[in-house]
């Protein structure tokens, strides 16, 4: 081989790499994350977390990258470890697919059907269509699938210039002897290790050994070494992204690593002693690219099988490895609500945070409905509930405030740009209901400790307007929680009402006063309850109004409560009449 033939040789690996990051690339993309969170969801046991580790990996063609997602949701705390396991497991034979679809340049026989199979054939139309979808398409989905048809086609393309480059080496004395020496397993093992280690993709480094197969000069003794070691070696990506996040992250990564250790000693001890007896034929044989697919599926699918009722020894290991500390046996350990790792899949990142505010939200609540709750009866492990709440509601504001904020800087199209915004502005609102839950907390300790209490009429009334403001927070909780617009029309009716009913109660508490049934002193902590139960409905009329201008594409609240909301609207008019009556004072 000439310079000429190295330098095309090294084109074609560079263009292959190339091409299998932006096809994965574009498989993320398109899956909008919503593939990770499927596989968040629905990983109820591990049969089901193998099946969907399997399956979202053959979709988005990286075992490595559903390892990370994994790791991140560990580490968050929104995945069990035992979960993790059967996902990871799953992921080992999903990445195997991609082996199977290089194969497929290897397809011959005459007729045009044969041909139109053949990668070489179909890539070009892929490249071209690709291109031209890209250079014309506005819209983010056909950008999504131009990019997966040109990495996909560049994919193929480099494949085909490799195993053009390297063919001819086949007759050369020294390649061979060189390839020999890899069939020793401990150093073709370490080859196939570290090659997978610096590429960081297994799938792309048994394509790398699939088109050196293609010369003719690899041995399946040499072949089967090297697919053990690139099983070790895509463990780094793992390894590296759980560097810096909680030891439940190093668990994970660990699970992935000892479980590839684990399958590779597996079957290379009993094969080697086996071959060493029996010595087998097809060693000796010239590797083809659909053998390496064949080797690659098989040995994953049947180390599966082995391994899979032993998972609880893995946990165990991976324990033994890690303790848990005492914080984490106390349940101490600082909440990480969104972990760094998502940042590289803004889409996931996205659907991560929604699911991080949806939990703000529901304890923002918690905390609301605790603190009316001690208005009529106060207790102080209740109260300190309430300040616990109000304490990881503001933890859940900074975390997602920074996070989003670097969501933002990467690029996004304009409806999750605006979903950022509004996602910035609802879990301010449900920060401040939070803070509105500790003024009214601190009210009803106020009365505790002076022993004192609402008249009878007071508390009649004050029920009422209690009942409106559980209300309106179910409403708006849910409205965030499941986008339902809707509902969300009927929150600001709602909160007219309330509106009106806090000063209805600031004037019957003056007529009250004036005939000596109430005290100044009990006048200012109904007003400071009220105030507050008044500022808690005009912050669910803020989501509820948000989330209505994101699916309009408009973000001028007080324009927006005009046009939808203001006088002259007999069915928003009609519905507010509706709650006065049925939220009337007795």
């Amino acid at each position: 081989m000439d310079i000429f033939g190295v330098l095309t040789m090294i084109g074609g690996l560079a263009l292959f790499l190339y091409g299998m990051e932006v096809l994965g690339d574009g498989l993320k993309k398109a899956s909008g994350g919503k593939l990770e969170i499927i596989l968040e969801k629905l990983t109820s046991n591990k049969i089901m977390a193998v099946l969907l580790g399997a399956g979202v990996t053959a979709i988005i063609q990286s075992s490595s990258a559903t390892t990370v997602m994994v790791v991140g949701f560990v580490s968050s705390g929104i995945m069990s470890l035992s979960r993790a396991v059967g996902v990871i497991l799953g992921a080992n034979v999903g990445t195997t697919i991609t082996a199977w679809i290089l194969s497929l340049a290897e397809i011959s026989g005459a007729g045009f059907i044969f041909e139109l199979l053949k990668p070489t054939s179909f890539s070009p139309v892929f490249a071209i269509i690709g291109v031209s979808l890209l250079m014309m398409a506005k819209s983010e989905k056909k950008r999504n699938a131009a990019t997966i048809m040109i990495g996909f086609a560049v994919l193929m393309f480099g494949m085909d210039m490799m195993s053009g480059a390297v063919k001819p080496l086949a007759d050369v004395p020294e390649f061979r002897s060189l390839l020999l020496k890899f069939s020793n397993p401990i150093l073709g093992m370490l080859v196939g290790l570290v090659f997978t280690a610096v590429i960081q993709s297994s799938s792309a480094s048994v394509g790398v050994l699939q088109a050196l197969c293609m010369s003719g000069a690899v041995s399946y003794a040499t072949a089967i070494p090297i697919i053990m070691g690139q099983n070790i070696g895509t463990c780094v990506t793992a390894l590296i992204s759980s560097m810096g996040s909680s030891r439940n992250a190093k668990r994970t990564a660990l699970v992935h690593l000892y479980y590839n250790f684990m399958k590779v000693g597996f079957f290379m001890v009993p094969f080697y002693i086996l071959n060493g007896f029996m010595n087998f034929s097809i060693m000796g044989e010239a590797a083809s690219a659909t053998g390496v697919a064949v080797i690659h599926t098989s040995f994953n699918v049947l180390m599966l099988l082995i391994i899979f009722p032993f998972t609880n020894v893995l946990e165990k290991l991976v324990y033994m490895t890690l303790p848990l500390t005492e914080e984490e046996k106390e349940g101490g350990r600082k909440i990480q609500i969104l972990d760094p790792i998502f940042l590289d899949r803004p889409a996931l990142a996205l659907e991560m945070c929604k699911n991080a505010a949806m939990d703000m939200a529901k304890h923002a609540k918690e905390g609301m409905l605790l603190a009316m709750e001690l208005i009529e009866t106060y207790d102080d492990k209740k109260a300190q509930k309430v300040r616990d709440l109000e304490d990881l509601v503001d933890h859940y504001e900074d975390e997602l405030g920074t996070y989003l904020m670097k969501v933002n800087g990467h690029h996004m199209s304009p409806k999750d740009s605006q979903e950022i915004s509004i996602l910035l502005h609802c879990i301010g609102d449900f920060e401040r209901i939070s803070d509105h839950s500790v003024n009214i907390m601190a009210s009803a300790k106020e009365m505790f400790d002076k022993e004192a209490a609402f008249s009878k009429k007071a508390q009649e009334e004050l029920a009422v307007f209690t009942k409106s403001i559980v209300d309106i927070l179910e409403v708006s909780v849910k409205v965030f929680c499941e986008e339902d617009l809707e509902l969300a029309k009927k929150v600001e009716p709602m909160e007219e009402c309330i509106d009106y009913l806090s000063e209805e109660m600031k004037k019957r508490h003056v007529k009250r006063l004036r005939k000596g049934k109430c005290t100044i002193e009990m006048g200012f902590v109904l007003s400071d309850i009220t105030t507050n139960y008044e500022r808690v409905s005009d912050h669910c009329s803020n989501v509820a109004i948000c989330l209505l201008q994101l699916n309009e594409e408009g973000f001028d609240t007080h324009e927006y409560q005009g046009a939808y909301f203001g006088k002259g609207n007999e069915e928003y008019e009609d519905e507010v009449r509706r709650l006065r009556e049925y939220y009337a004072l007795p």
